[in-house]
C-alpha cells in the first residue's frame, strides 16, 4: 500500500502544474510522458519487493513498459534508484536516472537530466539529492555528491561537488546564491 500512496503524491504534484478544469487536468496527467515515466519507474520499484511468483508474471510486463518509456519518451529511471514521494518529471527526452540514486521529497526533473555515478578517483560514488529540489533541463550530476535540500539548479551546470541547502546554483561560471526564508517557505509550500 506504501507504493500506491507515493505515486498518489506523484500524480498530486503532476495534476496540480496541469491548467484547466478537472476533466482537463486529468486528460493532460494521462497523456504526460513525465507520469507514464514515474508510474513505470514506481511499478519497477515495487516489483523488486514482491515474491519470485508474482515477479515471473509482472516482470515481463514492466520490461515492456520501461522500454516503451525509453524508447518513446526517452526517459530512464532505473527502479533501483531511491526516490521519495512527490517526483515530477516535467518534460521528456534525454533523462537518465542511475539505479544507485537517492532522490528526496518533491524533486523537479527536466529534459536532459542526466544523474549518474562516478567510477572513477575521488568522485566514485552516486549522488544523494535532498528534499525540493528543482533541476533545470540540460543538467549533469554524476559522482559522489550531495545536493541539499531547497535547491534550484539551473540549465546546463555540471554538478561534481556538494551543494548546500536553501541555494540556487547557476552553471556559468559555477554560483551558490542563499535563498531568502520567505522563498524557501514558498517553494515548500507549492511543491508540498
Amino acid at each position: 500500500m506504501r507504493g500506491r500512496g507515493i505515486f498518489r503524491q506523484d500524480l498530486r504534484r503532476a495534476y496540480d502544474r496541469m491548467e484547466g478544469g478537472t476533466l482537463s487536468r486529468i486528460l493532460a496527467c494521462a497523456r504526460a510522458p513525465g507520469v507514464h515515466a514515474v508510474a513505470v519507474y514506481r511499478f519497477g520499484s515495487w516489483l523488486l519487493e514482491q515474491n519470485s511468483i508474482v515477479n515471473v508474471f509482472l516482470l515481463p510486463l514492466y520490461l515492456l513498459l520501461n522500454y516503451q518509456v525509453k524508447a518513446f519518451w526517452g526517459i530512464s529511471i532505473l527502479r533501483r534508484a531511491v526516490i521519495g514521494e512527490g517526483l515530477f518529471v516535467g518534460q521528456w527526452g534525454g533523462i537518465f536516472v542511475s539505479g544507485m540514486a537517492v532522490i528526496g521529497r518533491n524533486c523537479d526533473l527536466s529534459q536532459d537530466v542526466t544523474i549518474g555515478i562516478s567510477r572513477y578517483g575521488r568522485q566514485y560514488g552516486y549522488p544523494i539529492i535532498g528534499d525540493n529540489v528543482q533541476i533545470g533541463p540540460g543538467v549533469k550530476i554524476h559522482g559522489k555528491v550531495y545536493i541539499g535540500n531547497n535547491v534550484r539548479i539551473a540549465p546546463n551546470a555540471v554538478i561534481d561537488s556538494n551543494i548546500p541547502d536553501n541555494v540556487q546554483v547557476s552553471p556559468t561560471p559555477l554560483k551558490l546564491v542563499r535563498l531568502s526564508p520567505v522563498l524557501v517557505r514558498t517553494q515548500r509550500a507549492k511543491a508540498g
